[in-house]
């Protein structure tokens, strides 16, 4: 936002109060000007620091595989991260950083790590090659570059997770990520600790069994292959998501899979009495245990079911056994037959969610070697319900759901429900996992992030890398210093106002999703934008409505066109910092100019009623003025679209450097686009055009053609 001098001044001056009150209730390593995530169970200083020019890394002789990765990984994030060269040696004596399995020790697990920085040496210690990997991650953010040399603070660290199994949800279910950015993202979750990526993939894979069903350009199986291999070497598994009884549009959308539809008008879930239905699963979870070779789990997804038990067979078996025993018929066969390919199933199922349905099930208990991956909803403080799950025998994850499926930007400082400002993700997820790590309860920990809206994957690294640090540890640090340390980690030091650009992404979205028809898609009947009404006849009669119709939402434009160039300045400012991971300001880039696009639209249309009133007013004193008015108004409209093409042909050149083009066709398979009855903001269109698809309708091009025939009409009339 613009602001003036005052309103600046005040807001420099609260935020020097907020940072000192940060820095008075910080951590340890905090005070040293150090952003570790997550942070470290326990953390003594001493001072002392220890210098790395000229360190050498022991490399004995009998050092395994994975050893040998963590070393090598080591040497490369400091040399990219810091420019440093450091060697290795076969010799102790000459080498002063050390990589120590100690398998006698038990007292921090198996991802347990210690650090001892001394003024000699480094020392990382585990019981096994997962707890010196976290170690070295650890280590490269207590690296300080200082003016004349790089070193790290002397200190003793001893840290282990609060929380075993700490997932994300990768969803890519409207998009393909091309190979290089899937590497990349397996880089960024190791580094904060994550160790399993949940990949939604639906049809991107290439199934040989069903070939029709991958999308053009899937990833095949020997890429899959080598993704999963590739996650290893960084102590993350890799889960495929092929969901099962709903969500399955990607396949029910085929023609000849409509039989197995529950009913005929909605390709969105499978009949769960048809054995057609587990034929056709059973192939496509098979592929996807062969190209995740040595993954624990499996997940099905199957959860939103809307249509469950709506066909006449399973309305009967509903009656003997319960909506939810109809879900659960299901999931105990997918099951049965998973456990036979040594997968555990992981399923949208909540603790003791059977009982406490509105259908309880009737007469049956779900098998206890199933994995429970949602389980926020009606839990009381206590956890019962995931306790009494647990005592049944159940793994059960914690489930820390996706910030929001807003449109444009995630509600990560605030949230709007019912009209009403609610607390953003930020803040629920911190008090969640926090309670969650600490219970002691909890197998596992999932982030989902539903890629409904249409997200680039790297808005909700944010979202993922809280989930990470409150897993791991949930008793520190605060809030306020993880929001400060997060920027400074991940963007590095030389970024600057990040969390005021994420606040007004944030309101931008709720802006962007309250204009011209974008809430109806999802939200109900919540209003539409008309374009201003046309000139007729010979003296251009119009109808002045627009302006006053949408005087309101006219403000609103011209406040959030202020605070979107106020978002882009800071941006551009960031960028020619060369800060880290810049990529992910290029994309909130388009972004903010997509949700500035909106306001300026708005501006546009009001000044066009305005051009239009102005040539009728001159209509009575020049014909030539009026004209003038009206080439004006033509002008404006083809600025207005022209500039709406540009700007989401920057966004889609943006995007593409790190995803395959949505919607792609390929000379050997056309791309099969149908929408479904989820009715997903990012499946309004097969390409990239949801963006842009309210302003497409809005009827602008239209508007220019009748405007143009009148502009002809006018000028014979008055212009022999």
């Amino acid at each position: 936002m613009y602001t003036t001098s005052i309103q600046r001044s005040v807001f420099t001056l609260l935020l020097i109060i907020f940072c000192q009150i940060v820095l008075l209730h910080s951590s340890e390593l905090s005070r040293l000007g150090l952003d570790v995530i997550p942070y470290p169970q326990e953390v003594t200083v001493d001072g002392t620091p220890f210098y790395l020019k000229g360190a050498k890394v022991y490399q004995s002789g009998n050092l395994n595989e994975e050893e040998e990765f963590i070393i090598e990984n080591l040497l490369t994030e400091l040399h990219d991260g810091f420019g440093l060269s450091l060697s290795t040696s076969t010799s102790a004596r000459n080498s002063n950083i050390f990589f120590k399995i100690n398998k006698e020790n038990n007292t921090l697990g198996k991802q347990g790590y210690t650090i001892r920085i001394t003024p000699d040496e480094v020392t990382i210690e585990a019981q096994s090659s997962t707890g010196l990997f976290y170690g070295s991650q650890t280590l490269v953010q207590l690296v300080k570059q200082g003016d004349a040399s790089t070193y790290i603070p002397g200190m003793t660290i001893s840290d282990w997770p609060d929380i075993e199994e700490r997932a994300v949800h990768y969803d890519t279910k409207h998009h393909q990520d091309k190979k290089s950015y899937v590497k990349k993202f397996i880089r960024d979750m190791a580094r904060y600790k994550i160790n399993i990526i949940v990949w939604e993939w639906e049809d991107k894979l290439a199934y040989e069994t069903h070939p029709d069903i991958g999308a053009p350009g899937a990833f095949t199986k020997e890429e899959m292959i080598e993704f999963t291999e590739y996650a290893k070497k960084y102590h993350i598994q890799l889960v495929p998501l092929v969901q099962g009884l709903g969500h399955v549009s990607f396949i029910l959308k085929w023609p000849q899979y409509h039989h197995l539809r529950e009913i005929e008008a909605s390709a969105w879930e499978f009949c769960p009495l048809k054995e057609g239905t587990y034929d056709l699963l059973f192939d496509l979870w098979k592929e996807a245990v062969e190209v995740t070779p040595g993954s624990k789990y499996i997940h099905i997804g199957s959860d939103e079911t809307f249509e469950l038990a709506h066909c006449y067979e399973c309305k009967a078996k509903a009656q003997e056994i319960g909506a939810s025993g109809v879900y659960h018929y299901f999931v105990e066969k997918a099951n049965a037959y998973l456990k036979t390919l040594g997968r555990e199933v992981m399923v949208w199922e909540r603790p003791m969610g059977w009982e406490m349905s509105n259908s309880p099930i009737k007469n049956m208990t779900p098998d206890t070697s199933l994995v429970l991956t949602e389980s926020y909803d009606y839990e009381e403080p206590d956890f019962q319900y995931a306790k009494k799950a647990k005592d049944l025998g159940y793994t059960v994850f914690a489930y820390d759901p996706n910030p929001g499926i807003e449109m444009g930007f995630l509600p990560y400082f605030y949230s709007e429900r019912g009209g009403i400002n609610q607390t953003g993700s930020l803040q629920n997820s911190y008090e969640f996992l926090k309670a969650t790590a600490q219970s002691g309860i909890f197998d596992g920990m999932i982030n989902t992030s539903w890629d409904d809206s249409g997200h680039h994957n790297q808005a909700w690294i944010l979202s993922f890398v809280t989930s990470a640090a409150f897993s791991w540890n949930g008793n520190k640090p605060d809030l306020a210093e993880f929001t400060h340390s997060f920027f400074r980690n991940y963007y590095g030091k030389n970024s600057t106002e990040l969390i005021e650009l994420f606040e007004l992404l944030n309101e931008g979205a709720y802006y962007y999703m309250s204009t011209l028809e974008r809430k109806v898609w999802h939200w109900g009947d919540v209003g539409k934008t008309h374009m201003p009404d046309l000139p007729r006849a010979e003296n251009i009669e119009y109808d002045p409505f627009w302006n006053r119709e949408y005087k309101e939402m006219l403000t609103y434009s011209r406040r959030m066109e202020k605070k979107m160039y106020r978002a882009i300045q800071i941006i551009n400012n960031n960028l020619a910092e060369k800060i880290e991971n810049a990529y992910d300001l290029r994309v909130f880039k388009t972004v903010a100019e997509v949700i500035r696009n909106t306001a300026l639209t708005y501006r546009d249309l009001s000044k066009l009623e305005y051009l239009i009133r102005d040539a009728h007013r001159n209509h009575y004193v020049s014909h030539k003025t009026a004209l003038d008015y009206l080439f004006q108004a033509k002008d404006l409209v083809e600025t207005a679209i022209n500039r709406k093409e540009e700007i989401y042909e920057n966004m889609v050149s943006v995007w593409e450097e790190t995803r395959l083009p949505k919607g792609l066709s390929t000379r050997e398979k056309d791309y099969f686009f149908q929408q479904d009855r989820a009715r997903h903001f990012a499946n309004r269109t097969p390409d990239m055009r949801y963006w842009v698809y309210d302003e497409d309708i809005l009827g602008m091009e239209k508007y220019l053609v009748e405007l143009n025939e009148y502009i002809s009409f006018y000028k014979k009339m008055y212009f022999h």
